[in-house]
């Protein structure tokens, strides 16, 4: 339990009100299109996509925590420098051709290019792929070092309080809401380095004590180990919240400046995250590295601060559990539940996405129950769905209608998915990775494989 206080207490309150406000009563009911309530009728300014875009990316924010305190500078390399480069791809490459297609989401270019079955498909593995589990841990986490609760209450808790507002309003009360934890996550970290900074000394003062192998940047792991960090930051190119930012932009040149302006934002919010995390390295001793972030603030943080760095946390984690749960709403009730019925082209799939909110809401608790680490779902997630996302969606980009068999395409995105399923499964009977090699690269070279295939199935039938 917390040194919570009362001014502490009454910073969250009022949070959480300001959230209620803005998401519910500010915003009108955004039900009446699809294009309304899923893209905010494509009007996302500029000021709002960098808002919403950067804090929808570090809903692993306790996770960022656990990792410096356990492994250092890695963090950095694991979960920032490669995002970098992938956005920065995304921005030139992906950002203007999801402009120009103009769909609603990534598994309609499945369907459009591959068929119905292949949307299905797709929609399913991007349901999971966009699952708001491990941040609806990392908040059940929180939430239960602060308040002392049970574990299961504070997971649903976690879900309830950031999917309530999005019912009404959809991807606007995402964007509106997003505004105001872009401006408390930074706040929060700011304050936690200039009291870690007044309190224990400079950063070079820090890199002085702490152990050298926390400035190793494999932290003491396998070269390849990082290198699968390195290719699951491919999951840039297949994120349904950058897909959903940049189809809700205003204009193609919008979605691109947004995404140069987060890469900044991004930068200097990693920097703030891992200095914190060697300053609690320095500063605390815990055997729970997963909360070093809010045990650092308990240390040294004066009532107030303390209250205004927890809603900071809090805001960071909330602003990707919204997201995601919306994402995935909208991927299970519209791009599977309205496409399996066949809908009329005047139809509207919203009942359908709110009828998805409730289905995954519980979904997460369950993956979140079952897989209790908050970098260990991120990285099962990751390394057994992107190899059967990325080459296909990619390939959708580029050419106008795909030439290959329906059967062949299914099997380019479901293959590599299995094969490295079947490999995760492997290793964790065994404790180790099989032939010690990542589920991540069977999988990724399975997809591999099929490209030349489908690259000259492609090449002769639009020749002929």
């Amino acid at each position: 339990m917390s040194h919570f206080h009362f001014l502490d207490w009454a910073i969250l309150a009022a949070y959480i009100a300001g959230l209620i406000w803005i998401g519910i009563f500010r915003l009108k009911d955004q039900s009446a299109s699809q294009e309304d309530f899923i893209l905010s009728g494509r009007r996302l300014s500029l000021g709002g996509f960098v808002a919403t875009l950067v804090t929808t990316w570090y809903g692993a924010i306790l996770g960022v925590g656990e990792n410096t305190f356990l492994y250092g500078i890695q963090t950095w390399f694991i979960f920032a420098l490669p995002y970098y480069g992938f956005a920065l791809g995304y921005a030139f490459w992906i950002a203007p051709q999801i402009r120009e297609k103009n769909f609603l989401s990534i598994p309609d270019h499945f369907r459009s290019h591959y068929g119905e079955t292949a949307g299905i498909i797709s929609a399913l593995l991007i349901t999971f792929l966009a699952s708001p589990a491990p941040y609806i841990l990392s908040m059940g986490i929180l939430l239960q070092f602060l308040f002392g609760i049970p574990f299961g209450l504070a997971l649903f808790i976690s879900t309830i309080l950031s999917v309530i507002y999005v019912w009404n309003g959809g991807f606007s009360a995402v964007v509106k809401t997003d505004i105001l934890q872009f401006i408390l996550m930074f706040l929060g970290f700011f304050l936690l380095i200039g009291f870690s900074w007044y309190e224990f000394g400079s950063p070079l003062e820090l890199v002085k004590s702490i152990p050298k192998s926390h400035l190793d940047p494999l932290g003491g792991n396998t070269v390849q180990y990082v290198l699968v960090w390195f290719f699951i930051a491919a999951w840039t190119f297949i994120d349904p919240g950058f897909y959903q930012r940049c189809a809700a932009a205003k204009s193609p040149e919008i979605a691109k400046k947004g995404l140069l302006i987060s890469i900044g934002f991004w930068a200097m919010f990693d920097c703030l995250t891992v200095l914190s995390g060697l300053y609690a390295v320095a500063m605390i001793q815990t055997d729970q590295a997963l909360l070093s972030f809010p045990l650092l603030g308990q240390h040294i943080l004066p009532t107030g601060i303390f209250g205004l760095f927890i809603t900071g946390l809090l805001a960071t984690i909330m602003s990707t559990i919204d997201s995601l749960s919306l994402i995935s709403a909208i991927t299970f009730g519209r791009d599977i539940l309205w496409r399996i019925q066949r809908p009329k082209i005047d139809s509207n799939p919203v009942p359908l996405v709110r009828k998805g909110l409730v289905i995954i809401s519980f979904l997460s608790l369950f993956l979140a129950f079952s897989v209790p680490s908050v970098v260990g779902l991120f990285y099962v997630i990751g390394s057994v769905l992107i190899p059967g996302l990325i080459l296909p969606f990619v390939f959708t980009l580029w050419n106008d209608k795909s030439q290959i068999s329906e059967r062949l395409a299914n099997q380019w995105i479901v293959f590599p998915v299995g094969v490295s399923l079947g490999w995760l499964s492997i290793s964790q009977m065994s404790g180790q990775p099989f032939m010690g090699i990542e589920p991540f690269y069977p999988g990724m070279v399975t997809s591999i494989l099929f490209l030349p295939i489908v690259l000259r199935i492609h090449v002769n039938k639009t020749q002929s």
